[in-house]
């Protein structure tokens, strides 16, 4: 193994260790069916959200979208 390619996977260790707690347990949500977490789903909604944001006419403020996207989950949940 090349030097850069061992600094390389040392560098993604350290990253996956300081990182664990935001790393989505995938393989339990699949299990459990909660959700899919396939990779076009995600995309999907991501660019859904994107759209809505966009409105025209639309003034959004940046401190105002987690509050919009947290309302849009509880609808989408039915814990409106």
């Amino acid at each position: 193994m090349s030097p850069l390619t061992q600094k390389a996977a040392k560098n993604f260790c350290v990253y996956l260790e300081s990182h664990r707690h935001r790393i989505i347990n995938y393989d339990y949500y699949q299990q459990e069916e909660i959700c899919s977490v396939g990779s076009g789903a995600v995309e999907s909604t991501i660019k859904q959200i994107d759209r809505r944001l966009k409105i025209s006419g639309a003034q959004w403020k940046k401190e105002n979208v987690p509050q919009v996207l947290k309302h849009r989950c509880a609808y989408l949940n039915n814990t409106l």
